[in-house]
């Protein structure tokens, strides 16, 4: 056992009911940076046009965003298990700040693929964040604060298209990035200014040993190899919609403005009312049955958004359906995994969120070459057979995927058995 597996060593921070304000400041604050992968979304076809970039290449611009999220995950929200987390997250985002400054100056596709690289880079802030909340949140309320937390990161996956569609209108996308460049310096000051002092309670040990841990845990905690999968599952679905869909709407017959279509990012913020019910279900040990019904819901959202020729209204219910359904899982993937280890959380939310971004790079890939060579009809039936794959995997999973793996027969000899948390029952 390295010291980065070892038992805490310091007092964990009181665990009191968290403050309304830090509450939002983390909500707010996760939000914005995870905006920042987003943007680019309703901006591709004015990317493609002025850089100048093929328009059935234009979804590399979210792949490069989504690996270098994955890469941030990997090597950046390790390290609030050993550093003092207010730095760190305030570190992130003035370095956010930063990358979105030379995103937002760029007039070539290298300066373009540099500064989106950092931006996803830096955008691993959000899940600091999270983990973060989870640890300074009470146990009975962890749950909702994590649903809490997790809304304003829909809200902000979803939005980001609108704000973004909104500025491109008044100048064009170059205008996006400088402006969340600015706002960002102000999260990085606000940051500093309310979040606690905590610094982890954990031995501390080299940076590479803390990152060599993290295949272990992947090794010993079936929680976190399901949870892994349903991540990889779910985001590769909803990338797949979200970047792609600029490309119909923007052709005739709808011919839809940079502002129209990011516009449609406000049909998806119902799943934010999702994301906060799910958190309290999972709370209650109901995390495999919502999700299955979730992913259910997922699959059936795929047939009215194939219905985009016929009617925008019966598209726009799709996509409630869709988003909904995507971030029931995700919450409820968060909020059992948060009950595993109290020592690992921010390697257990990196781990995770590498599968996240990896779903996401992926659907980005193969979503705009499916438009590219079937039209919409082709992105909507691979949009139907990755849902489908989840859905099957949750059948194939069994009932442990909803429970700490550390309780089932085989439990992890990583973790002790005084350390354990109670069962997550169905």
């Amino acid at each position: 056992m390295t010291a980065a597996e070892s038992p805490r060593l310091e007092s964990q921070p009181p665990q009191a009911p968290m403050p309304r304000s830090t509450k939002w400041l983390f909500a707010v604050s996760a939000s914005m940076t995870v905006s920042t992968v987003y943007y680019a979304q309703p901006l591709l076809d004015g990317m493609a046009e002025s850089l100048p970039i093929e328009r059935s290449s234009i979804g590399t611009v979210i792949t490069v965003t989504q690996l270098f999220y994955a890469l941030g995950l990997l090597l950046l929200v390790p390290l609030g298990d050993i550093l003092n987390r207010r730095r760190l997250i305030v570190g992130l985002l003035a370095m956010s700040a930063a990358a979105l400054a030379v995103t937002g100056l760029a007039h070539g596709p290298t300066m373009l693929f540099v500064g989106l690289a950092a931006v996803g880079l830096m955008a691993a802030a959000t899940q600091s964040l999270v983990a973060f909340a989870s640890i300074l949140a009470a146990p009975d309320e962890r749950g909702r604060i994590v649903g809490f937390v997790t809304s304003g990161i829909v809200i902000g996956i979803l939005l980001a298209r609108t704000f973004a569609g909104l500025l491109a209108e008044l100048g064009d996308w170059h205008l996006v990035y400088l402006i969340s460049a600015s706002l960002m310096a102000l999260m990085s000051l606000l940051a500093w200014r309310t979040l606690p002092n905590a610094v982890p309670g954990i031995a501390r040990d080299s940076y590479w040993a803390l990152i060599r841990s993290m295949p272990t845990l992947f090794v010993h905690e079936k929680l976190f190899r399901v949870r892994a999968a349903f991540a990889f599952f779910i985001f590769a679905a909803f990338s797949i919609l979200w970047t792609s869909l600029s490309l119909p709407l923007s052709d005739p017959p709808f011919s839809y403005s940079p502002a129209a279509i990011g516009a449609f990012g406000l049909a998806g913020a119902a799943g934010a009312l999702g994301a906060a019910g799910a958190g309290r279900l999972a709370d209650r040990g109901y995390g495999r049955r919502t999700t299955g019904g979730a992913l259910a819901l997922l699959l059936v959202s795929w047939l009215p958004i194939a219905m985009l020729g016929r009617s925008a209204f019966v598209l726009i219910a799709g996509i409630v359906l869709l988003d909904l359904a995507v971030q029931a899982v995700h919450v409820t993937n968060q909020s059992l995994l948060f009950t595993l280890r109290s020592d690992a959380r921010s390697r257990l939310t990196a781990g995770y969120m590498i599968f996240y971004s990896f779903g996401s790079g992926a659907g980005a890939f193969v979503s705009t070459r499916a438009y590219a060579y079937a039209g919409w009809s082709g992105v909507c039936w691979l949009g139907g057979a990755v849902s489908a794959a989840a859905l099957l995997f949750w059948v194939l999973a069994g009932r442990n995927q909803g429970r700490p793996a550390g309780e089932a027969a085989n439990a992890s000899p990583v973790t002790p058995k005084s350390s354990l948390p109670r069962r997550v029952s169905e």
